[in-house]
């Protein structure tokens, strides 16, 4: 082989290795939807305006779960409870969150982030999130009890967020294999 040949296969072996990685941070939308993102898609009431009603509410996830299949009958039994278990963790907001995010042109950033958000951000970056964590099936003590190792403790997560993780992941996980794209299956 010429070494032009080789110059352009190494080139090319490298373009596609630096493509996997790119790949394997695509957009989460494969995951069941987190709290905020189906809280931001509810179309039957504008967002603001249902969030500035209920942003100063502190309800049990019982609660919330009641109020969500009265007001909201399109979410399905998983929507609800991620959503219920999403607001009882992370509601009340502080003061003024909602007026100050919609000033910056939208609510989204008065909301947390929620367990879809925080897994994406948070676990892939130092270990597979397909096997260590999308195929993992465990209640939300065991989602917690996950923070205790040494390794976890270190994460630069708040309680809260590690509530939220918690409770998403144990409403979700594990996922099915073919729901995963072949990409992230390692």
């Amino acid at each position: 082989m010429r070494a032009s040949a080789r110059l352009l296969l190494v080139a090319l072996s490298l373009l596609a290795l630096g493509a996997l990685p790119a790949k394997a941070q695509e957009d989460e939308a494969f995951m069941p939807k987190g709290g905020k993102t189906l809280f931001l898609g509810l179309k039957d009431t504008p967002r603001a305006e249902e969030l500035r009603e209920i942003g100063g509410f502190k309800r049990s996830e019982a609660e919330w779960r009641g109020f969500l299949v009265e007001r909201h009958k399109q979410l399905g039994e998983r929507e609800v409870s991620e959503l219920a278990a999403y607001l009882a963790v992370n509601l009340p907001l502080p003061e003024g969150a909602v007026q100050q995010a919609e000033s910056q042109g939208g609510i989204a950033s008065a909301l947390p982030p929620d367990g879809r958000e925080l897994a994406w951000t948070q676990c892939q970056f130092c270990h597979s999130l397909f096997t260590s964590y999308l195929m993992q099936q465990r209640d939300a003590q065991g989602w917690r009890s996950v923070f205790l190792s040494p390794f976890h403790r270190g994460l630069k997560m708040t309680a809260q967020q590690r509530e939220t993780f918690a409770r998403y992941s144990a409403i979700n996980m594990p996922m099915k294999v073919d729901d995963v794209p072949a990409a992230l299956r390692y």
